[in-house]
């Protein structure tokens, strides 16, 4: 059984949000209405993995002392973190090794000022 089985990233401007997560994750989220006042871009996934979605709704505000997740970096979440500026992000905490058999972390805004964590072993 894994800890997290779905997230929501609260977004107010679900556009500006998804362009946002496409560039740095170089990913397409399937965008699905989820209710007469809310939609969501879904992550892609296969199987039982672990997905999640860009939320915009009333009731999910942007807030950078919100829960945090941490997403995952790939490979190496440096090429993550490169592109999250040119997206219109902004980086809180560098690369960091936290040790070397747990990886690396990093933290950035995100265009709604949500703050979100980035690991990767390398």
């Amino acid at each position: 059984m894994h800890a997290i089985h779905w997230f929501e990233i609260p977004v107010a401007d679900f556009e500006r949000a998804r362009r946002f997560y496409e560039t740095i994750f170089a990913i397409e989220l399937k965008p699905e209405a989820c209710g007469p006042d809310s939609r969501m871009a879904i992550w892609p996934h296969a199987g039982e993995a672990v997905s999640g979605c860009l939320i915009e709704m009333a009731q999910a505000r942007p807030h950078k002392d919100g829960v945090r997740i941490y997403l995952n970096g790939g490979d190496d979440l440096g090429q993550v973190l490169a592109r999250v500026e040119a997206a219109g992000g902004m980086i809180v905490t560098p690369k960091t090794l936290i040790r070397p058999e747990i990886g690396y972390f990093a933290l950035f805004f995100d265009t709604e000022g949500n703050v979100i964590g980035l690991h990767s072993m390398h």
